[in-house]
């Protein structure tokens, strides 16, 4: 570190390396920072690939399987990273992480580093004991910060947490620069046939038999389509609703169902160059970083009205309910049928991406909160 860079410390209590919304929003972040006037480090779990290399410091800490001798675990090491490192901020973006903190005396003394939590879930979504704890170590944060403005108004309702601010979730580097030649070469394949995606882990939040229902609705009202999928799976059973959705959907579209399993950051960003128009079923969503990833790869977007998703789409004729999909299928059919029109709504998502959810933008947004931070701290 040169001796005129802040160092900012970011705790997690999961490897820096597993898939998810917080360790790649974190590594996205940290890569932006080089090269300014903020030195990263980041403290983990060991990693899942321990000879991952990263352009900034990665810390890993030993976890076992029992939570509360890992909690104790990260509150000791917590405490000892924190002062040998001697951040001038620390940066926590994940619930268990704050909560371990608020237990640390480095986070009670007079002279501490700076603390900000992102919340990158939902004011609503913690259990009581958790939101309890989280609550306790956030009376000493100088700054929580949110990912929509749908979640900043629950925490100033819920609470007397202040102050809140809100800075848009960002994605992988990998979405960082758009090449419209691919999507044109993808295009050229299709035929003039429509390609539906839908993405994301087999999971309750995101209700993939309603998918499947949606589908078999629009098919049977005549229109045709592709349906490109890409599914992860994390438990034995998820096995079963795979199958369930392919045995299905094979019997309504036949060969103009593909189905990919656990897709790579890079397969992914690929993948939506293919896609006309990204789908999404989900019951609940903090943000919906697989909307933004859409937009970046020119998808237009089509979601369900739920959480803080309803406000990253921005739109309100690409938001339907599952009480009324008519709106769903009435818009895949224009689409369909109105070309110009399909081309006007990828556009408009593009450019919604670029001015609302680049890392770029992101970027900015965290450079001027550690400013302020530090220089009223």
């Amino acid at each position: 570190m040169t001796e005129n860079k802040k160092k900012i410390l970011y705790l997690l209590e999961y490897p820096l390396d597993l898939p998810g919304g917080a360790q790649m929003s974190t590594q996205s972040l940290c890569a932006s920072l080089m090269g300014s006037n903020y030195d990263p480090v980041v403290v983990c779990p060991h990693l899942l690939k321990p000879d991952s290399v990263f352009p900034y410091r990665v810390i890993t800490y030993p976890m076992g399987k029992n939570r509360i001798l890992n909690l104790i675990k990260r509150i000791l090491y917590f405490e000892k990273t924190v002062k040998d490192e001697a951040p001038d901020i620390v940066h926590i973006q994940m619930p268990e992480s704050l909560i371990t903190y608020g237990f640390c005396s480095v986070g009670r003394k007079k002279k501490r580093p700076a603390l900000i939590f992102t919340d990158r879930g939902l004011f609503y979504g913690y259990r009581a004991h958790s939101m309890f704890l989280m609550k306790r170590a956030l009376r000493r944060a100088d700054l929580l910060l949110v990912t929509t403005d749908y979640n900043k108004k629950m925490w100033e309702k819920g609470t007397d947490i202040r102050p809140i601010e809100k800075i848009a979730n960002t994605i992988s580097s990998a979405f960082t620069f758009y090449d419209d030649s691919i999507r044109k070469q993808k295009d050229e394949k299709k035929n003039g046939l429509l390609t539906l995606g839908l993405a994301g882990r087999i999971c309750e939040e995101k209700d993939w038999p309603f998918a499947v229902k949606l589908i078999e609705r629009m098919a049977g009202e005549g229109l045709e389509f592709r349906v490109d999928m890409v599914l992860s799976t994390f438990e034995e059973k998820d096995a079963e609703m795979v199958e369930m959705i392919k045995s299905t959907l094979t019997k309504v579209l036949g060969d103009r169902l593909t189905i990919n399993m656990d897709f790579t950051q890079q397969q992914m960003q690929e993948y939506y160059y293919g896609v006309d128009i990204f789908l999404m079923t989900s019951v609940f969503e903090s943000f919906g970083k697989a909307a933004v990833e859409a937009m970046s790869r020119k998808c237009a977007v089509l979601s369900t009205d739920v959480g803080g998703l309803s406000e990253v789409v921005g739109k309100e004729d690409n938001l339907y309910t599952k009480e009324d999909p008519s709106r769903a299928v009435e818009y895949v059919k224009k689409c369909i049928t109105d070309r110009d029109f399909l081309k006007k709504e990828q556009e408009y998502f593009l450019n919604r991406y670029r001015d609302n959810f680049s890392i770029e933008t992101c970027l900015t947004e965290h450079l001027k909160v550690y400013d302020n931070i530090l220089s009223g701290h």
